[in-house]
């Protein structure tokens, strides 16, 4: 165990016993710290149910083609906690790398020192442990990810970001967030600061009257997707057009229609905020893009080798319906194009719709290979969990864990090798990841 990971287990015990969205922890830290809220690069501040860290690995990979130094916050983590902070120390030889152990465990001490035993949720003090770190590391921009929701999220309290940006707003946290889109969107719409540009990904009618209402009583430029600027799929390649334009880019490097959505709205930011690239920088950004467990192919690793021989292995952490059925539609389009038996091998959380993340497989998929996160509280039983997804629609079975699934797999008659995708949850995501020995880097 790290210092760092020994730092965060202290912490944990001074999380409040029951979340309470607040910033008013939040401004007590960081006046301590000396408000390195204040000190930070260029802030672009993003919010949304789907798509924030695709778009922000774009604009991430965009920029640093660029000669950008680019600081980047997101969470959750897959397999460790560093991986939540990027440094983009402008002119040291690891600029862009996830912060080091060392790095991490001193600026976590400073912090803990800084808060005093006062009590204070776990994302708080890790956020502001994050903006310490950006603030005393020199960078040309900050990619500020939100956790939940927005107005009352930890990150939101920059007071004058580069750009609010909101990705596609659908169903997710409804207990913190509200049961309707409008509720949601409200929430998420808190990030919007006054004469700061708002640029957004295409949303419902609903969603989007709530942002336009939002950035218009802000005074804030408000930029839509869909209405503003437009992007489609031609002859494999990206078209993106707004009033200034029309621009031929690589197509994503992650798989999936919502992906062209996501690299649109990072164009649009760029856009927006003067700070697109050439056309070099642009094509070199689009080819560079990673972000694992968004529909990442797995080819090798311990966990592989126990999958059936010639396998194609898939592996996403999206969890909601809207998350759900994106998924499925690549799935189908793999499909038609290289027919296989579809499995998947799902673990999800009691607190999500598990039923509606998995109905779209329904009709697609051959079976459902249920199985529990090994280590999460929240864990779905994983014979609950076949339960649902038979009321999907789905031929479901229990499994004790993924390797006991696809060891299952490997002793079955397939007249081809299977199409194995392994889903649910970024929790199951991460496991998988930190098994099979190929964690984000």
């Amino acid at each position: 165990m790290t210092d760092a990971s020994i730092i965060l287990e202290r912490l944990m015990a001074l999380h409040p016993r029951k979340i309470d969205l607040s910033l008013d922890r939040m401004r007590r830290i960081l006046a301590v710290l000396d408000h390195p809220e204040r000190r930070l690069p260029p802030v672009i501040h993003i919010a949304g149910t789907n798509g924030k860290g695709s778009t922000s690995a774009t604009l991430r990979a965009v920029l640093e083609a660029a000669g950008k130094a680019v600081h980047v916050y997101t969470s959750p983590h897959l397999v460790r906690f560093n991986e939540r902070i990027r440094l983009g120390r402008a002119g040291h030889p690891d600029a862009g790398a996830l912060v080091d152990d060392e790095a991490l465990a001193a600026a976590l001490a400073h912090v803990e020192a800084a808060n005093a035993g006062a009590s204070i949720t776990i994302f708080e003090i890790t956020t502001a442990t994050a903006l310490h770190l950006f603030a005393e590391n020199p960078a040309d921009v900050l990619i500020l990810e939100t956790g939940l929701g927005g107005r009352l999220d930890a990150t939101n309290v920059v007071d004058k970001p580069l750009a609010s940006v909101i990705t596609p707003i659908s169903h997710d946290h409804e207990s913190y967030l509200g049961t309707t889109l409008a509720a949601i969107a409200g929430e998420k719409a808190g990030i919007i600061k006054s004469g700061v540009p708002v640029i957004a990904a295409p949303q419902t009618d609903e969603v989007a009257a709530v942002l336009e209402n939002a950035a218009a009583r802000a005074r804030a430029p408000f930029v839509l997707g869909g209405q503003d600027w437009t992007v489609h799929e031609e002859r494999g390649r990206l078209v993106y057009q707004d009033e200034a334009g029309l621009l031929d880019l690589p197509a994503p490097r992650l798989l999936g229609a919502h992906q062209y959505v996501n690299s649109g709205l990072a164009v649009a930011v760029l856009r927006a905020t003067g700070l697109q690239p050439d056309a070099a920088a642009l094509e070199a950004g689009f080819l560079a893009v990673d972000w694992p467990a968004r529909l990442q192919r797995l080819t090798q690793g311990d966990l592989i080798e126990a999958a059936p021989q010639g396998a194609d292995i898939w592996l996403d952490g999206g969890h909601n319906p809207a998350a759900g059925q994106c998924i499925a539609t690549v799935m189908a389009d793999l499909e038609d194009r290289s027919p296989r038996p579809l499995v998947l091998i799902c673990g999800m959380l009691k607190t999500k719709d598990n039923a509606g993340f998995l109905q779209p497989f329904a009709g697609l998929a051959r079976s459902v290979m249920t199985v529990p996160i090994a280590g999460v509280e929240a864990s779905m039983d994983a014979e609950d969990l076949a339960d649902e997804a038979r009321e999907a629609g789905l031929p479901a079975e229990a499994f004790a864990s993924v390797e006991d699934a696809l060891m299952t797999l490997t002793g079955e008659p397939f007249d081809q090798p299977p199409r194995i995708l392994i889903c649910g949850s970024l929790y199951l995501a991460g496991t998988v990841l930190a098994a099979n020995g190929t964690p984000p880097q």
